[in-house]
């Protein structure tokens, strides 16, 4: 340990830590374990250390300027360094930075709690803090768990999901959730799931491609018949599944769910970790396409992709489920050390202030509209990619060579998709992509200029990786072996 500490460098005068890249790749090499990251791929290429941010920018420890085109997974709403949340954060810092709510208050949660209620509308009037997305998610399923015990229905312990949903990586989330690989490994733990078909849908810059929910709904609408006694919960991404792709649903189609979990009396689970907090352009999807749901999951773009924070809101008559004297255990077991920590909800406040006159004034609407525009003109007649799809802040294609006319992927061994965000990284710009699809997920934040070189700088890294060498792209493994002699372009 005392080598460890001795090979730290000293602060500089002005008390920050300068170390040297060498030194950060030799502890990434022996020490790091990166999630959904496979480390035998990692280690075949330099890491990029992250130093600082400006707006929709990151900053590497060279100096080198990338444009947060994945929003720093989905999160970042306002830009990096904001100035009204850093200066909440800086207030609320010489404050208090942590204080357990695990029995205590504090000034900052309640008030969060009352306007999350508030931007929920009636029947979401209580809120339950966490930590992170799953979480919110895992809590919205125990407590429908519980509540149909407290309620004498201790039967109803079932959940209904929708394909291609994720929801999160803890074992109900997972059993929830319809996440192929990412999940399969843990079946066998799984809570007791159904899934039914999602629905199909594809719009492109405003413009409709494809359209059919009829199948969707009457699964769902079968499975309730037969099985409404033994099923606690219904849980729906609305409007775009994120992971799954970012699948896209009919407008309306959380409303004609909820009206079936309605009629077959089973809770009804809204999981807008991904989708709230401005990425379709509304505060909530719900509250704008009018539903209210049993439940309402949130986390992500709350604290405006600045701390960890999430949230699980349900109505006033479930909470009174499980209120009573302590020997009856209708207490809800469930916390974290940091729920509802003070940094995290103060910046979430200042997000939420900041954020709800962009949505009102329809400013995120004109940005969504020209990066939808922007996004269908880049690649509407690009080769080798398909299913061309866009809402909101949320894009994808996917990947596939040019001469495949019935679908069929590159070899997995290509990592394809990969390579591609690896040569848009080269010249200035991180994406992540889901196997050979790939996701655009653009802070909010962004206007015209950055729009057109998040796209145009795909299309340019796209084009290098499926032209190298005059054919299509090789094993990843031939491409990581000259990785480091290709020409940087930024």
């Amino acid at each position: 340990m005392r080598a460890r500490v001795d090979s730290m460098p000293a602060p500089r005068p002005d008390g920050h830590v300068a170390f040297r890249p060498d030194q950060l790749d030799t502890w990434e090499r022996r020490h790091a374990w990166h999630p959904f990251t496979q480390s035998a791929e990692a280690a075949l290429f330099p890491s990029l250390h992250i130093a600082r941010g400006e707006g929709p920018w990151l900053f590497d420890t060279e100096g080198r300027r990338y444009l947060d085109g994945n929003s720093s997974l989905w999160t970042n709403v306002h830009g990096h360094r904001d100035p009204d949340l850093d200066a909440a954060l800086r207030e609320q810092l010489d404050q208090v930075a942590h204080a357990t709510w695990l029995g205590l208050s504090h000034p900052t949660a309640g008030a969060l709690a009352a306007r999350l209620a508030e931007l929920a509308g009636p029947g979401l009037e209580r809120v339950f803090f966490s930590d992170n997305g799953s979480c919110a998610v895992e809590i919205a399923l125990k407590l429908s768990r519980q509540f149909w015990q407290l309620s004498g229905q201790p039967e109803k312990r079932e959940i209904v999901g929708f394909s291609g949903a994720y929801h999160g990586d803890t074992l109900g989330a997972m059993a929830a959730g319809d996440s192929g690989a990412f999940h399969a490994r843990f079946a066998d733990w799984f809570l007791p799931a159904h899934h039914v078909p999602s629905p199909t849908w594809v719009e492109l810059a405003g413009k409709l491609i494809t359209s059919d929910s009829g199948p969707s709904l009457r699964a769902l609408r079968d499975l309730l018949g037969a099985r409404a006694d033994k099923i606690a919960a219904v849980i729906l991404e609305p409007s775009v599944q994120g992971a799954a792709g970012m699948v896209q649903q009919p407008p309306g189609f959380a409303a004609d769910v909820a009206a079936l979990c309605r009629e077959h009396g089973v809770h009804f689970i809204l999981d807008e970790v991904f989708v709230a907090f401005g990425r379709l352009g509304q505060m909530l999807v719900g509250r704008a396409e009018g539903v209210t749901p049993d439940f309402l999951c949130l986390g992500k773009g709350l604290t405006g992709g600045y701390l960890p924070l999430a949230a699980t809101l349900t109505s006033e008559g479930i909470h009174a489920a499980f209120c009573g004297p302590f020997e009856e255990g209708r207490t809800f077991f469930h916390g974290h050390t940091f729920t509802a920590n003070p940094l995290a909800c103060a910046v979430a406040l200042a997000s939420i202030d900041k954020l709800e006159p962009l949505a009102q004034s329809g400013k995120l609407a004109e940005r969504m509209n020209i990066f939808g525009r922007i996004f269908a003109h880049t690649f509407k007649d690009v080769p080798r990619i398909a299913g061309l799809r866009q809402r909101g802040f949320t894009a994808a294609f996917t990947l596939v060579p040019e001469a495949s006319q019935s679908g069929l992927p590159y070899p997995a061994a290509a990592r394809v998709g990969l390579q591609v965000c690896l040569e848009a990284r080269r010249r200035g710009l991180i994406l992540r992509s889901l196997g050979d699809t790939m996701l655009f997920v653009p802070p909010p934040c962004c206007e015209e200029p950055e729009f057109h070189f998040l796209c145009e700088t795909t299309r340019a890294a796209l084009e290098a990786v499926v032209s190298r060498r005059g054919g299509p792209p090789g094993r990843f493994a031939d491409f990581a072996a000259t990785y480091d002699s290709l020409p940087v372009s930024l």
